[in-house]
Parts: C-alpha cells; structure tokens; sequence
C-alpha cells in the first residue's frame, strides 16, 4: 500500500459560484490537507481518499466578502470550523475515473462524485515520489444549509445555489 500526502503548496481547492444571476464569483481555500491511500501499482481500484479544508482560509481576494462568508450567513466558521470529505468508492479506469464520496460542510453530509483526471506521476529532483489529479463537481450549497440570498431589483437573486468545485491535488508518496 503506498500513502500519498496533498502536497498544499502545490495544489488548488477552488470554487465558481454565480454572481447577480450575470458574473461569476472565484475563491479558493488557503489552508487543507488530505492523504490518498493506493492498495496496487497501476490502478485506482480500491483506492481511497480523505480531506479536510480550514473554512476559515476562505480567499476570494476581497476582504469583506471573505468575513461575509465566514459569518454565521454563510459558513458559519465559529461553529463548523472544518469541512472533510472522505471517499467512498473509485470507479472507472486510471486516466479517467469517478471518487465517489461523503462531503461534510456547515455541518451536513451529503454524497457528491468527483469527476477526475490522473495528471500523471514523477520524481522530483529531491527523491520525492509525487503523483497529481484534476477533480470537479458541483453542489447546491442549499443542500448544506447555505440559503443567504438577496433579491435584485430586476428580478433573480444575488448568489447562485450552483457551486463548482475545482481541486487540483499534487501528493508526495510517504516512506
């Protein structure tokens, strides 16, 4: 069994929700960690995988945004810190494949599939056995008990219940 470690300095865990029914607003999280448990060389089956993303590390590059979101409006950050995920099946073949899995945020778990891409494999300079994926999905932020709106004027709501997901994850093998 090989054990991989997200490697956070390397890697995205990112998020698109509209905005005003016409924009889209973009951020990030700074701080998250996961592992990736392999069982066989050469392919996902059986494979899993768990993160963690520090609510609080919320970046959209504006600052009252980002205390909007961490307020008890949105993610509420005083009472649900942390939001995981933990995988519960891999399906499909080894460049392309669905993680299947429980992600738990304010406080609600719901099941979610992650579309993903393996990026490929290599040895760093250092030694370092790394390998890199691409996953997205999209979730009703409704579905987790995130329902602040504001109507407009024109008619539709400022924040979309649609949020896409990004992760682009590089992960070290541990020794």
């Amino acid at each position: 069994m090989a054990v991989y470690v997200v490697d956070q300095s390397h890697s995205t865990v990112g998020f698109t929700v509209r905005h005003a029914g016409i924009g889209k607003t973009r951020g990030h999280f700074n701080v998250f960690e996961g592992t990736i448990d392999v069982p066989q060389a050469d392919t996902w089956e059986g494979a899993s995988a768990k993160g963690t993303i520090d609510a609080t590390s919320v970046d959209t590059k504006n600052v009252d945004r980002d205390n909007h979101l961490r307020s008890a409006d949105f993610f509420d950050v005083e009472q649900f810190p942390e939001w995981t995920f933990e995988s519960t099946a891999v399906k499909g073949g080894r460049e392309q494949f669905t993680l299947e899995g429980n992600l738990t945020i304010h406080g609600v778990t719901q099941p979610v599939s992650l579309d993903v891409s393996f990026e490929g494999e290599a040895t760093d300079p250092f030694g370092a056995e790394r390998i890199a994926f691409e996953a997205t999905t999209t979730i009703s932020r409704k579905s987790y008990g995130l329902t602040w709106n504001a109507a407009l004027e024109a008619g539709g709501v400022l924040v979309g219940d649609k949020v896409a997901i990004t992760l682009e994850i590089e992960a070290v093998k541990q020794a």
